[in-house]
């Protein structure tokens, strides 16, 4: 898949896997990408996978979750 579809699959699977709206996937990814965490699948389309896309996104989450603070 390409670069925009991988990360369009991450934002997907963040909406579905977490129950988080559209939006805020798409800020947890946009941040992400800010933060250089797809820079070599960006290089490397071989990292552009279904299951690498599972993964990114529950990594994505977790760190999204540990990085808000606490009320």
């Amino acid at each position: 898949m390409t670069y925009e579809e991988y990360l369009d699959e991450v934002t997907t699977l963040i909406a579905e896997l977490y129950d988080v709206n559209d939006a805020d996937a798409i800020k947890m990814v946009v941040k992400a990408q800010s933060e250089e965490f797809f820079v070599k699948h960006d290089d490397f389309e071989a990292m552009r996978t279904q299951e690498r896309a599972l993964l990114d996104a529950k990594t994505i989450y977790k760190q999204s979750k540990r990085k808000t603070p606490k009320r």
